[in-house]
């Protein structure tokens, strides 16, 4: 079993709905425990800004899914959502990023594991942070991103 993080957001329709159900899913995956669900957050868009905001979430599981057999589950997740991947950092209804597996460290074509551009990014880490474990190998480096970045956009919505 590996402890996971993930960084789920949504901008279209009821996003708040998209992440429940996305949660609800997560919890059927065979050999999973969804151990934590962070608050929703509201967000500025990233990266391609002509769009509404998300609504985002962090979640923390245990799973004997591979790190694969995971990023598999999760874009069928996406795709049973609805998701489109017509513009990159486009509009969505569903996005699951794998953010940590464990401490695996892991890039190919399909995967990169920390996720490359985490640590970068407050909608991200303050969810991530409401989920931690406190003794996750991962947390000193999650604290002084979070300390050395504004996280004045990421404005909580509502508890899980």
């Amino acid at each position: 079993m590996a402890t996971c993080y993930l960084s789920l957001g949504s901008n279209l329709g009821d996003r708040a709905n998209y992440l429940h159900t996305a949660v609800q899913s997560l919890r059927e995956l065979p050999g999973t425990r969804v151990e934590a669900v962070s608050g929703i957050y509201e967000t500025a868009p990233y990266g391609y800004l002509e769009q509404g905001a998300f609504y985002n979430i962090a979640v923390r599981l245990e799973t004997g899914l591979e790190p694969h057999e995971l990023l598999r589950e999760t874009q069928r997740i996406e795709l049973e959502n609805g998701r489109e991947r017509t513009i990159h950092w486009g509009p969505r209804t569903l996005d699951i990023d794998l953010i940590l597996y464990g401490t695996v460290t892991l890039c190919d074509e399909r995967l990169t594991l920390p996720h490359p551009e985490y640590l970068k990014r407050a909608f991200v880490l303050v969810p991530l942070a409401e989920v931690l474990r406190p003794n996750d190998p991962h947390a000193a480096r999650i604290r002084a991103a979070l300390d050395g970045m504004p996280t004045d956009g990421v404005t909580p919505v509502m508890a899980w």
